[in-house]
């Protein structure tokens, strides 16, 4: 089982994952596929070793195992999926970036209709 990145990463791309992931899994799409988001990050399934290394990273709470990801991002699995063979780079995170407030994670969560609070 591999990990998933929600859709609670779009327009957030905080990278703190990419930084911890030991195979470099963790991907943004930098082809013009529509169907594939170039504003989120992607894990790659096949080269995912499922070591939980990126989910304390996120602060948007954006990754899931697989078998527990929420109904409300079952969508995003076929995403995720999508990014493999495709033109992408494992991006690094700026010194400077600013981690989210807790107010920032909860509106982002209610923007895409998760409710865990």
């Amino acid at each position: 089982m591999a990990y998933i990145i929600s859709k609670l990463c779009r327009d957030c791309l905080d990278i703190s994952c990419t930084q911890v992931c030991p195979v470099d899994c963790i991907y943004q799409y930098k082809g013009d596929d529509p169907t594939i988001p170039n504003n989120q990050l992607l894990i790659d399934p096949d080269e995912c070793i499922n070591c939980n290394a990126c989910v304390p990273e996120c602060p948007w709470e954006a990754i899931y195992e697989e078998d527990l990801l929420p109904e409300v991002f079952t969508e995003d699995l076929e995403i995720n999926a999508r990014i493999v063979g495709k033109p992408r780079i494992v991006p690094k995170r700026p010194d400077d970036q600013k981690l989210p407030s807790q107010e920032e994670v909860q509106s982002n969560k209610e923007k895409w209709g998760y409710k865990d609070f």
